[in-house]
């Protein structure tokens, strides 16, 4: 194997409805769009209370669930403990992925809607778009759909519609957090 490099990561898991489920590894697209949206919450949140987290870290909710999301903001911290989060964190975003899109959508979002996770996002990096699911009354209810242009697609656009498209949020989290999707989707090859 001379001049050939050989990566070996820790084998990755989580527990879903009681059953061990070995993470893929994260696709350039993902892995770039869930750094972004980490950097964005790490700049914003230096100095304050919350902390953002990555993929790296799994969310303790029941014996039979613990996932790891792809980011999650979790603002009281006696939660976090050496061994992960234990508890529903105030935010969590889940990157789609073709080999994970339907946990995350159904069994995922049921059990952290379940256990009062306030916001949650899917994100989708091969169609430029973001769901936001906000709790009303216990519930999950998609808060609003954002959706990321890019440029050729913009030319093809009356004006009206430029001018009607989306092109940042907040979360729930934070009135003064501008959300771009141009620092989340921007130079996404």
């Amino acid at each position: 194997m001379t001049g050939t490099l050989v990566r070996r990561e820790e084998r990755r898991e989580e527990l879903i409805g009681g059953k061990r489920v070995a993470m893929s590894p994260a696709s350039a697209g993902h892995a770039y769009v869930s750094d972004n949206i980490l950097r964005i919450f790490k700049n914003y949140l230096k100095g304050k209370t919350c902390i953002p987290f990555g993929h790296s870290l799994l969310v303790h909710l029941s014996e039979e669930d613990k996932f790891v999301p792809d980011v999650m903001v979790v603002c009281e911290r006696e939660k976090i403990k050496p061994n992960g989060v234990h508890g529903a964190p105030d935010l969590v975003v889940e990157v789609l992925s073709p080999s994970t899109a339907k946990n995350d959508r159904t069994y995922k979002k049921e059990v952290y809607e379940r256990y009062g996770v306030p916001e949650y996002w899917l994100v989708s990096p091969s169609d430029k778009f973001i769901e936001v699911y906000r709790q009303v009354d216990g519930a999950y209810v998609l808060h609003d759909m954002y959706t990321f242009y890019p440029d050729w697609m913009l030319e093809d656009m009356s004006e009206a519609e430029q001018k009607a498209r989306v092109t940042e949020f907040k979360c729930h989290l934070y009135d003064d957090l501008i959300i771009r999707l141009d620092d989340i989707f921007g130079d996404l090859f």
